[in-house]
């Protein structure tokens, strides 16, 4: 499996138990197999300079893949409930809670992690499906509309040694245009997304406090 990391960085190594807690699957290292996208997400940052793009080869034959998208859109927002925070408030906390015990898959023991990547647009709608907004029979189209690209994080040391770059394979991302790039997809799925949510086809009877 060939695999891309975007970067603001030209030099780096992927090092295992490194990552932020509070990323869309926790500690890990996140990669996507669409390089457009990883260009994208080198520069889509507000450091205003050029990125890096880094490309991998993922031996996976031995690895134990999750796919978020075959689990199903309430599972991977369970998942992304147990990293990141949709909303401030004590209801949410509480609501949050029943709801990834209902819906929520433990991941731990998997190698890799496939799934959606919880950039803004993808944001937007689980906060507007928390705060009750979003009807489930919409749901999953929302996660369409936008176009914007399934992620795979390295959870296991496993992974991380059947793991190589081609170093010869880098590639610079020029600011200006990819980050531009980045802003206007990013335009384009919330407006869309927004119209959706605004139409005569979301009945807001199936919403998040009732799935508990």
């Amino acid at each position: 499996m060939i695999l891309y990391h975007g970067s603001p960085n030209r030099q780096f190594i992927p090092e295992y138990g490194l990552g932020e807690d509070k990323h869309d699957y926790g500690r890990g290292f996140y990669l996507t197999e669409n390089q457009d996208l990883a260009k994208e997400w080198a520069v889509c940052n507000p450091s205003n300079h050029d990125g890096w793009v880094h490309e991998y080869i993922l031996e996976e034959e031995n690895l134990t893949i999750f796919d978020f998208e075959r689990a199903g859109i309430l599972a991977w927002l369970a998942e992304l409930m147990k990293h990141r925070d949709a909303d401030h408030s004590r209801r949410y906390r509480v609501l949050s809670e029943k709801f990834i015990d209902k819906y929520g898959i433990d991941v731990s023991g998997y190698d890799v992690i496939r799934g959606w990547r919880a950039n803004a647009s993808y944001f937007y709608i689980a906060k507007a499906f928390v705060r009750d907004e979003v009807d489930m029979d919409i749901l999953e189209e929302l996660f369409h509309l936008g176009d914007l690209g399934i992620q795979y994080c390295l959870k296991s040391e496993k992974a991380f040694d059947v793991l190589t770059e081609d170093e010869s394979r880098v590639i610079k991302v020029d600011y200006s245009e990819f980050n531009r790039r980045y802003l206007e997809r990013d335009e384009r799925a919330r407006t869309a997304m927004k119209n959706l949510i605004n139409s005569e086809r979301n009945k807001v009877e199936k919403v998040f406090s009732t799935l508990i």
